[in-house]
């Protein structure tokens, strides 16, 4: 075999014969011309030396050295694993992708027609039954035509060589100049070769070396294996193929870009019906079986590779990029980055995921139809299952792809940076039901009341190591306004979650200390931001300023729904090889980040951002069953968020800009005109559109609630909206100082340490309806 064509910058016109005017040669030319060929066949020393050139002096002694550097080198051939595609599957068991470095399907003898195997022994090597690693007849053979044309126009490699070359090219993957020095035509190249062979022939079969040979020879068009090569030239198995077929496919190995069936028909059909031709002259086919084959036509089917995440449908390109990043970042599939890497360029893998192609199809119409393409904002969806982590849908506005001019992008909106997705989007009030999580945590109740003026200062508060401190009291970036002027406590922790108020979460973090915030963020697998860079301890913490991914939303709400339980994100539930063997995948990995009984809070106090007078209130499913969920709209309305969940599944939609931060005001999304976009206006219709397709078959599963007193605000007096009795001095409970309802004192010294920033941040992530 020749297969220098494997690489196109290695390969040009090298099998191409030139006819020369003939000249009669002298023994000595002969001779000259045996050396020649016999080095660049392997022999030059071996051969030479024992039985043809004795008396050839200087050549004789050249030769002698030789033979003796090939007993040198070491027989420890091994093959490397055969680098195979890979095939991700929802999970259903549809198909997501194929990816591959080598489009490659390893089968068996059994799975080959006997004919594709007859033809590439009779076109390449017409006695490989007959010889060993070594034809002396092919050889003798070789030297005479090649002595009468006056160049190098016969080869005698055997077979068992041409794999041999062919396991050196595999060796070199895709370093182009290993692999030109694994092609190249040296003395030491052959000696090599030839002694690897002479090792295979005495460990493997005749049938061994053949199979071997048909699974890593390169037919063209990025089909590596006989199996690859008949489903892209005639999309069927190779135990399917007819005699005109296999014989193209035998013929193709030789040079596959000068054969190549489709630009070169003429020269395709050509070199077919000389593999036919040989067939009958070995007789293993008749006269009128090959008259037959060469009245057929080519007959092409031909496919074109497909390969990637960017052949992907219904929009799980970017999950499959996210599986892909699993594979080459988790340590369970390897203790190295070069582990981890060598497993996926090697392949061969079936890959099980979590994707539900129903919920995923749920997502994508809904990311679709709501936000156009062409519009200058995008919008992204993950869905999550509770209690599990699983990932059940991933989708967004922009396909996968590198076409800018059809807004294409491979930049995964859903993930962190290191996933395969950008720094991520502001969450902003998105990230309250955190702050109210962290402090039931640290003891406070769920009737917990702060006075929450309409605008106050950013108050000092305690951090991990020390203590921020607002150095711009008074000044407008040393204040923290509430969304709407009527927006003035006292406020419990319902009331001001349903009604989104900032200043009650900013006394709030006051009191229980920036630190626990943080520390509850990282429990519900929230370490950092998408960028990957750490939380920063800033009082706006609470109020969503800090950049995250869906993903790490749905699955923060996913933990509220599983009753205080964090499972880690999970796309993976199974991986087999081409051979059926289990690869091990990483375990479910489920932590308490709450107690029970803090989630059931939780839940109960989301349940009443969706119900009247909350600002989710508009957002119920189609099917009418219980959900929660929390509003989120960042600064100048450059994000809005919505992030809800049943009690058997949690979804997360971020609509924005990803790139220009596209203030969301006047603006035509899907069609349609908004003057001001809030989270319950621009991601929320998407959310309750996705979840109502979603839910559709799935059991109700409602959450377990406890009674969340609800006092209503009238002309600065409280009343509630059940049978307790309102909450006394509800018009003038101080922030700080006083008792609150934990029965600590409020307002805690700050501990010693350092200082904050000397301005807080530079956006409040709080605007919120």
């Amino acid at each position: 075999m020749s297969p220098k064509s494997r690489i196109a910058a290695a390969s040009g016109p090298g099998d191409t014969w030139v006819p020369r005017p003939r000249r009669r040669e002298t023994p000595i030319g002969i001779l000259r011309h045996a050396a020649t060929f016999l080095g660049a066949s392997v022999l030059g020393g071996v051969l030479l030396a024992g039985l043809i050139l004795p008396a050839a002096g200087a050549v004789g002694i050249g030769a002698k050295n030789t033979a003796e550097g090939f007993e040198s080198i070491p027989d420890d051939f091994k093959a490397p694993p055969l680098s195979q595609a890979t095939q991700i599957f929802d999970a259903k068991g549809g198909l997501i992708a194929k990816v591959y470095e080598r489009d490659r399907t390893v089968i068996s003898a059994d799975q080959m027609s006997p004919l594709i195997r007859t033809a590439q022994v009779d076109i390449e090597d017409a006695r490989f039954y007959e010889h060993g690693a070594v034809d002396l007849k092919g050889i003798l053979r070789a030297i005479s035509k090649n002595a009468e044309s006056g160049t190098t126009v016969q080869g005698a490699s055997t077979l068992t060589q041409q794999y041999v070359k062919n396991v050196n090219v595999e060796k070199a993957g895709d370093d182009v100049e290993a692999v030109r020095e694994a092609q190249r035509k040296t003395l030491g190249r052959k000696i090599q070769e030839l002694r690897y062979a002479i090792k295979l022939e005495e460990d493997l079969t005749k049938e061994q070396i053949l199979t071997n040979y048909l699974n890593i020879t390169f037919y063209g068009h990025q089909a590596y294996g006989i199996q690859a090569a008949s489903q892209r030239y005639f999309s069927k198995d190779a135990k399917d193929l007819n005699l005109p077929e296999a014989a193209m496919l035998a013929g193709l190995v030789q040079n596959p870009s000068q054969y190549d069936p489709k630009l070169h028909p003429v020269a395709a059909q050509k070199r077919r019906d000389t593999v036919i031709d040989k067939m009958v002259e070995n007789k293993h086919i008749t006269a009128a079986q090959a008259k037959e084959a060469k009245a057929a036509p080519l007959g092409l089917n031909y496919k074109d590779p497909q390969n990637g995440c960017i052949t992907a449908q219904a929009g799980m390109g970017f999950f499959c990029d996210y599986v892909r990043h699993v594979v080459k970042q988790d340590p369970a599939f390897g203790k190295s980055a070069a582990d981890r890497k060598k497993l996926w360029d090697t392949g061969g893998l079936n890959i099980y995921t979590t994707l539900d192609p129903d919920k995923q199809a749920a997502a994508q119409k809904a990311v679709s139809t709501k936000v156009y393409v062409t519009d200058p904002v995008s919008a992204a969806m993950t869905m999550v299952e509770p209690g599990s982590g699983r990932i059940l849908a991933m989708a967004q506005t922009r396909p996968y792809g590198l076409a800018k001019e059809k807004n294409e992008t491979v930049v995964n909106y859903n993930v962190d940076a290191a996933m395969g997705g950008g720094i991520g989007f502001q969450p902003g009030s998105n990230f309250k039901p955190i702050v109210a999580a962290a402090a039931l945590e640290a003891g406070l109740t769920s009737t917990q009341r702060y006075d929450s003026p309409n605008r106050m200062d950013w108050p000092t508060m305690r951090t991990c190591d020390g203590t921020w401190k607002n150095l711009n009291k008074g000044k407008k970036e040393g204040i923290i306004p509430n969304e709407s002027t009527s927006e003035v406590g006292p406020y419990e922790l319902k009331q001001a979650m349903a009604l989104s108020v900032n200043t009650y979460f900013v006394q709030m973090e006051q009191e229980i200390g920036l630190c626990a915030v943080k520390q509850m963020a990282n429990k519900l697998g929230m370490t950092g931001k998408a960028s990957g860079d750490p939380l920063e301890e800033v009082p706006a913490l609470g109020l969503g300023t800090q950049e995250v991914s869906p993903l790490t939303m749905a699955n923060v709400y996913a933990t509220f729904a599983a009753r205080g339980t964090y499972c880690a994100p999970t796309a993976i539930s199974r991986i087999t090889t081409v051979a059926g063997t289990d690869v091990p995948v990483p375990p479910a990995r489920c932590t308490p980040a709450m107690s029970e009984d803090t989630a059931d809070v939780i839940n109960s106090v989301l349940l009443g951002v969706t119900e009247k007078g909350g600002t989710a209130r508009d957002l119920g499913l189609d099917d009418g069953r219980q959900i929660a969920g929390k509003t989120g709209t960042t600064d100048e309305k450059k994000s809005a968020w919505f992030t809800g969940y049943t009690g058997n599944l949690a979804g997360s939609v971020w609509l924005g800009s990803p790139g220009t931060k596209v203030p969301m005001r006047n603006i035509r999304i899907g069609g349609k005109y908004q003057a001001e976009v809030f989270g319950a206006t621009g991601p929320g219709p998407i959310w309750q559109q996705a979840m109502s397709d979603a839910v559709r078959g799935m059991p109700e599963k409602e959450f377990t609630t406890v009674y969340v007193p609800d006092p209503v605000r009238r002309d600065g007096n409280c009343t509630t909206s059940g049978a307790s009795p309102g909450p006394a001095g509800c018009t003038g409970a101080p922030a700080t100082g006083g008792w609150g309802s934990t029965g600590r004192p409020r307002g805690v010294n700050p501990a010693p340490g350092r200082t904050g920033p000397v301005t807080p941040p530079d956006a409040t992530g709080s605007e919120d309806q």
